[in-house]
């Protein structure tokens, strides 16, 4: 259609070149340049105009899926995010990425895996059946988990990325949790490598301190965003993937509304507003908004106790055999149990340390044998520069903490904790009595904080978000963080990470088809 319309207005021009010729050849120059002109611009319908790219809104982990999956899809991608640096809190995760059936395990010994619905699913308690009847879990739960080792082999595969170290974390039945035997963290491990690849790509824009305010709407379809940058408004045309993140960081707005309970108890989170009223503006409905996730264990810093803003330490560091001890130094608790019930069993004892009036904390220690430190070490060296972690000799510990190590040492040589029913002993080795007294442990102080929300978007196995539970919102995509349902009433550890490139990934592909369509 367009090649014969073209062959037919040459036809035309040459025809007016010619009559014109005869009283007018200085026009014959101009007449030829507009068609030289036209057959340039009009080569198809593509290049008459820009494409319309994906819009990704947050830049962790889930913001990150989702640009490299529409770039690899032949779209075009501009990433929006509020903070001076990408990352958003996946850069800061510590533990890993969960992921079944994985090379990495059968290399670690771990044959089978056929746990991890049924862990997530007990993890995720009576909210779980709840809330079937509002979004399809079942199906949510069945993605996140059967796309678990094509996620973990993604990451290592793509990018590069080591997760040879296979770990158990709280609630889990057998270790699963990936990340890998060097210096960075996981969270930052991975975000690096896929920054990397991303800045490397031509069809890549990312701006920064980029505050997205309103999403942009026709006829019920989102066509773009609303954003400000230097104080100056943009309107910016695509499909949107809406990646911004939990709110366990604002403190005194959602987390205030939904569960004032928590007030006063200090967060693994950055102070920040969150975006989820530009998410219900469009018609999203939000589930699970009471379901905050408390992590046991914030490194409570020696050099400013009080400060709100903590360092999580790592899941990791219990996984691989370490034991909590309260302000008695006595063990009082199951490491390995969820993290809502560790957290329910140290905040049930009376909080010891105050700020102000507002304020919660407790004194509880998390203390490493040798073999656990040398199974943490990527993680301790941050730990012990930070100055959250220190190493003791066992004889310069307390009479209570040196009982308290000798018992766990001796439940790890019979294989039975009949104290509190802890059923994995991570890489602890030190023995039982005088033997033990010049082994140096790693010890640090840590209280609950706010860290996770599995309140959020109400979504489908698209990434669509849902008005009313069932209709998805065209033009727009979801995933990590900012959705909810999918974790019930608590997260599983190493499931936040894997959610963001589970999800992340579909809603990238599912953005691109939509802008090329």
């Amino acid at each position: 259609m367009y090649r014969s319309r073209r062959l037919l207005l040459i036809f035309l021009i040459g025809i007016v070149i010619a009559v014109f010729s005869l009283h007018h050849s200085s026009t014959i120059l101009d007449l030829l340049s507009v068609l030289v002109n036209f057959r340039d611009s009009e080569a198809s319908p593509a290049a008459m105009s820009s494409p319309r790219p994906v819009i990704v809104v947050g830049s962790g982990l889930a913001g990150l899926s989702a640009a490299y999956e529409a770039l690899q899809a032949g779209a075009h991608v501009h990433m929006l995010d509020r903070a001076p640096k990408p990352g958003g809190n996946s850069i800061k995760a510590s533990s890993g990425i969960n992921g079944a059936h994985t090379r990495f395990q059968k290399a670690a010994g771990i044959a089978k895996d056929d746990a991890f619905y049924g862990d997530s699913v007990r993890s995720a308690g009576r909210r779980f059946s709840q809330d079937l009847a509002k979004v399809d879990l079942t199906r949510l739960v069945s993605a996140l988990t059967d796309g678990s080792e094509a996620a973990v082999s993604w990451i290592a595969d793509e990018f590069g990325v080591d997760l040879s170290v296979v770990a158990i974390l709280g609630g889990h039945t057998v270790p699963r949790t990936h990340r890998g035997a060097g210096k960075l963290p996981p969270g930052a491990a991975i975000v690096s490598a896929m920054q990397q690849k991303l800045n490397a790509n031509p069809g890549f824009q990312l701006s920064s301190l980029a505050e997205v305010v309103s999403l942009a709407v026709r006829d019920k379809i989102v066509t773009g965003v609303r954003y400000v940058q230097d104080k100056q408004t943009h309107d910016l045309e695509g499909a949107v993937v809406f990646a911004a993140g939990g709110f366990a960081g604002d403190a005194t707005g959602l987390l205030a509304k939904y569960r004032p309970d928590l007030a006063g108890l200090p967060s693994t989170n950055d102070d920040r507003p969150g975006s989820h009223g530009i998410l219900e503006a469009v018609g999203v409905e939000f589930v699970d908004m009471t379901s905050v996730q408390v992590h046991p264990t914030g490194f409570v810093d020696p050099k400013d106790p009080g400060v709100r803003y903590k360092f999580l330490a790592a899941e990791a560091l219990r996984g691989e055999g370490g034991i909590m001890l309260t302000d008695e130094d006595k063990r009082f608790v199951n490491e390995l149990d969820t993290r809502e019930k560790v957290s329910e069993a140290i905040m049930n004892m009376p909080h010891s340390k105050e700020s102000g009036d507002s304020s919660r904390q407790w004194d509880i220690t998390l203390l490493l044998d040798p073999g656990a430190c040398e199974a943490t070490a990527g993680h301790l060296g941050f730990y012990m520069w930070k100055g959250l972690m220190q190493k003791k000799k066992v004889s310069e510990l307390s009479p209570a903490a040196i009982e308290a190590v000798d018992r766990y040492a001796e439940a790890v040589a019979k294989g039975t904790d009949d104290a509190f029913g802890r059923t994995n002993f991570g890489r602890w080795r030190l023995p039982a009595g005088e033997a033990n007294r010049d082994e140096e442990v790693c010890v640090g102080k840590v209280t609950p904080v706010t860290h996770f929300t599995m309140g959020g978007a109400a979504f489908n196995d698209k990434a669509q978000p849902l008005r009313a539970g069932v209709k998805p919102v065209e033009g727009l995509w979801t995933a990590g963080e900012i959705t909810g349902g999918i974790h019930g009433d608590n997260r599983l550890g190493g499931s936040s990470l894997l959610e963001c490139v589970v999800f992340g990934r579909v809603a990238g592909s599912e953005a691109a088809k939509y802008v090329k369509h």
